[in-house]
């Protein structure tokens, strides 16, 4: 690939997934689809930021939002496949942290 096009796609990636909260929703919902309530409750995540990133990863076409019309109404979040693409390097990072990073006892 043109490594004038590939750096600004890296660093996008980049600014995305560290964009505070993206990855650990992201990886909450490798699980499968979920709830709001069940990923704010997992992330102690505060609901306006919780709103935020989900808005931002749904319009980067990574968490795809579901109505399902019922009473009362439901909606799901869930991964798409480009957001499943990034398993392999979730994957690998939890494997890297398992044996590198130490967690102060507290």
């Amino acid at each position: 690939m043109n490594q004038k096009n590939m750096c600004p796609r890296f660093e996008k990636a980049l600014m995305l997934l560290n964009h505070r909260w993206n990855t650990l929703l992201i990886y909450q919902l490798l699980d499968g689809p979920q709830r709001y309530s069940t990923i704010k409750n997992q992330l102690s995540i505060s609901s306006r930021v919780l709103t935020e990133r989900l808005k931002e990863l749904e319009s980067e076409e990574i968490v795809l939002r579901t109505v399902i019309p019922s009473t009362p109404v439901v909606i799901e979040y869930e991964l798409t496949e480009k957001g499943y693409a990034i398993t392999p390097v979730l994957k690998a990072i939890e494997e890297w942290s398992s044996k590198w990073i130490t967690i102060a006892e507290e």
